[in-house]
């Protein structure tokens, strides 16, 4: 029986096979890829072989911590994981891109030492002798050698933020908000990392330039949908003799498209805003003479 991960090519002999994030970053990545023009879907929810349309891309599903070691060793030519697991690994590759996006939104995530609030640690010197529960046994190794402090490091299957102080002393855990530490009674002490993204490639896969061509052009969609989903677009029907007042308004690093209408006293006015910032824009434009305000959303911005 034929493999299901088989090499298949398409007519032109190239393919291109890709380790994504299987778990959080999954629904996210699959999204982010839809909007940069490639449909991925998997045939069920147990399945680890998404398809995805274009015959020069092949995709498998692993966790984000292991990806990173594959990319390493050429099982794969390229992956999307973390900066925290490249380093926890201290895999060999290629950063193609950053590409900042999280389970809950648009942000890095941060590795941060934490105790439970009645702990009388206060720094990470009071961990001398102590015992830390994570799933970086490295970076907080690092750290704590960093640190010349010496304490016994465990590596935790889950459910880490909950091990403090019935089973630890202390934890070192990932966070986007930081709502799971303070609902489990925890206090953050330092930061370890602060991760974000990443696609990477494989070395010898990054000196082939189809494949290179290739990983170029997709980190340059993703990377353009993401800068997309933090703006918008407005249009807005502007008298001549309020141009003036309107530029004012607008933010000062934009350039927007002017065109004359067939009233030749007004005229349309198209620009791109930071998505933060519209809300208290619009009334403002308003109130300056626009009319006609349209906001619509953006699929890709490319720079």
């Amino acid at each position: 029986m034929e493999n299901k991960f088989s090499q298949k090519v398409n007519e032109n002999g190239h393919k291109i096979r890709i380790g994504l994030p299987k778990g959080s970053l999954q629904e996210h990545t699959f999204e982010l890829f839809k909007k940069a023009g490639y449909n991925i879907r998997l045939s069920d929810e147990r399945s680890y072989f998404p398809t995805v349309d274009d015959p020069e891309i092949e995709c498998i599903l692993l966790r984000a911590q292991e990806i990173a070691i594959y990319v390493e060793d050429g099982a794969l030519d390229a992956g999307i994981t973390g900066k925290d697991w490249i380093l926890e690994n201290g895999a060999k590759v290629v950063e193609v891109a950053e590409l900042v996006y999280a389970k809950q939104g648009l942000r890095p995530v941060k590795w941060v030492l934490a105790v439970p609030e009645n702990s009388d640690i206060k720094s990470v010197k009071d961990l001398e002798g102590k015992r830390i529960a994570t799933e970086v046994i490295n970076l907080t190794k690092v750290y704590l050698e960093k640190n010349k402090v010496n304490a016994k490091v465990e590596f935790s299957w889950g459910a880490t933020e909950i091990k403090a102080p019935l089973l630890v002393d202390a934890i070192v855990d990932v966070t986007e908000t930081g709502n799971s530490l303070r609902a489990n009674k925890l206090r953050v002490i330092d930061t370890l990392l602060e991760s974000s993204t990443r696609l990477i490639a494989n070395e010898e896969s990054w000196k082939d330039n189809w494949k290179r061509k290739k990983l170029e052009e997709l980190a340059m969609l993703i990377k353009g949908v993401l800068l997309a989903e933090t703006k918008v677009g407005l249009m807005m029907n502007v008298r001549k003799k309020d141009i003036e007042q309107i530029l004012k308004v607008l933010p000062a690093l934009q350039n927007p498209t002017i065109s004359e209408l067939s009233n030749k006293e007004w005229c349309d006015v198209i620009t791109i805003v930071d998505k933060k910032i519209v809300r208290g824009l619009i009334p403002l434009l308003k109130e300056k003479g626009a009319e006609g305000i349209v906001e619509y959303p953006l699929n890709k911005i490319i720079e």
